[in-house]
């Protein structure tokens, strides 16, 4: 017959009052009963040669009707339970009997208060309570936000858009030229102008607040996703078990059953297409692609150390260029200049630099392949520390800072003029079409003072080879540096003596201050 559902709760409650029943299903019988008893007596199954009585308070179960009236029901209850230990005598079960009072009006409090003070701890305490879950709740919803993949997208995005920005913005420059170049009265794009440039940071975008900020949370996010996803997916691909029954392996997405094959053959065979195997017994377990679970936390990382090296050489460091001639020197602290608010000098500014020689190396057809300056490095006392010859992409490092071989100029010319000198004559460059240099200079033949001073021109694209015109501007000839081999032109003997090159150097120094 169908079971009331108000007896099958009374069950329920039986059971769970008699923690010492057993974990299977008792078989429990209940009838209506007008009179109201209190439970007086059990049986323990658990010693059943000496049973004891022990009171047991009545529980209630109320059902509230607001329209009906007060209605006590209570039934009866027989149950037969049995002990969770093992009893060889007849009576290892008993029958209880208990009767439960059923109220359909509203519980009363657990404590009567008389000035209502103690009943507003209960609210404080679950008040706490939830503050307390809140708080400790707090760091996984800011991984679960941090690590959200349209963020990272978004954050990803933002640094790219940064770093465009940078590279069309002139980076370094005077407030001047941003205020020509960004003027108010035509802004860029109809609003942008200098005011965006230079409170925002525009003008030295790599160490600004918003590009380092960005960065700063796009590492965040990538520390988040490493911590929160990758790495639990590394953990749970190294977990491995063995199935011991044939129906838990024919429920694997791919089966096969081999009658004659050997579990030891088979091992050898996984271990020879690149598989771990694993054996115990007659059971084996072989996987791979584990290495394959290590890709995302290795780019994670490599982007982090990227983004870190990045920001502290633009808060942390000094940077600077210069070109110096051939011959002349020049001292560290006064070519450099600091990038970021942790830049912090250091006793190797004080270093002096000489530049003994720069020559070129030159292709067949005449362009330049590669350009070299003969460096040497003294203390303050005057003391030779070291000295290189550096190149493109062949730098000289010393304490704590890097010259590189980035660019070369023409400085001056060497001229015999009549067999008179030698005179130096400055190159300037000239403005052309295209990438490719032109350097040029002016001797004078006539007298100064006059109105119009006529000469002889000189120009040259590199260090090989220069090419004379006359004072009419007619082509006289081309001649060699250090050729020695005269040139007449108008009367006037010209001898090219030597060609002084400039190298074009940029100095770095990583120099953080940390207190």
């Amino acid at each position: 017959m169908n079971k009331n559902p108000l007896n099958h709760q009374l069950e329920t409650a039986v059971k769970l009052r008699h923690c010492w029943c057993s974990e299977k299903p008792l078989p429990c019988s209940s009838r209506n009963s007008a009179s109201m008893e209190s439970l007086n007596t059990f049986t323990n199954p658990l010693n059943p040669p000496s049973p004891r009585r022990i009171p047991l308070k009545p529980f209630q179960i109320h059902h509230h009707h607001p329209k009906s009236t007060q209605r006590n029901l209570s039934s009866p209850i027989s149950c037969k339970l049995k002990s969770s230990q093992k009893d060889t005598t007849k009576s290892s079960t008993k029958l209880i009997s208990q009767k439960i009072l059923l109220s359909e009006n509203m519980p009363p409090p657990l404590a009567e208060e008389e000035d209502g003070v103690e009943a507003e701890k209960p609210l404080e305490n679950d008040k706490n309570g939830a503050m307390g879950m809140w708080l400790k709740r707090l760091p996984r919803r800011v991984l679960s936000v941090l690590s959200n993949l349209p963020l990272a997208i978004g954050e990803m995005a933002t640094v790219a858009a940064l770093m465009a920005l940078g590279t069309i913005i002139d980076q370094g420059e005077a407030p001047d030229f941003y205020f020509q170049r960004y003027p108010e009265d035509n802004p860029a794009l109809g609003f942008f102008t200098w005011r965006w440039v230079l409170t925002l940071g525009f003008d030295h975008m790599y160490s600004s607040p918003i590009f380092l900020g960005t960065l700063v949370l796009l590492g965040t996010s990538l520390m988040a996703c490493t911590y929160t996803t990758q790495i639990p997916l590394v953990k749970v691909a190294r977990r491995w078990n063995f199935l011991q029954s044939s129906e838990a392996i024919r429920k694997q997405e791919f089966s096969e059953r081999l009658s004659r094959a050997s579990v030891q053959d088979l091992g050898i065979i996984l271990m020879g297409s690149g598989y771990e195997v694993f054996l115990k017994g007659p059971s084996l377990y072989a996987f791979k692609g584990l290495a394959g679970r290590f890709a995302p936390i290795g780019v994670h990382l490599a982007m982090l150390l990227i983004m870190a090296g990045g920001t502290l050489s633009a808060t942390g460091s000094f940077k600077g260029s210069v070109t110096v001639p051939q011959g002349l020197n020049f001292v560290i602290g006064d070519v450099l200049g600091p990038t970021g608010f942790l830049s912090n000098p250091s006793e190797e500014f004080n270093t002096e630099v000489h530049v003994n020689r720069f020559y070129m190396d030159y292709y067949d057809s005449g362009e330049v392949s590669q350009f070299h300056t003969d460096l040497s490095l003294f203390d303050l006392g005057g003391k030779e520390v070291m000295r290189k010859t550096i190149s493109v992409n062949d730098p000289l490092r010393y304490g704590g800072f890097t010259i590189y071989q980035t660019d070369w100029s023409f400085s001056a010319l060497q001229v015999l003029k009549d067999s008179e000198g030698p005179f130096n004559l400055p190159m300037a460059p000239l403005q052309i079409n295209g990438d490719k240099k032109l350097f040029g200079t002016f001797l004078p033949v006539s007298d100064t003072d006059a109105s119009s001073v006529k000469g002889i021109s000189m120009l040259a694209r590199d260090l090989q080879s220069i090419v004379l015109y006359d004072q009419d501007g007619k082509f006289a000839g081309v001649r060699r540096p250090n050729s020695k081999l005269p040139i007449d032109i108008g009367g006037t003997k010209i001898v090219i003596v030597d060609a002084i090159g400039s190298t074009g150097l940029n100095l770095k120094v990583m120099a953080l201050q940390l207190s």
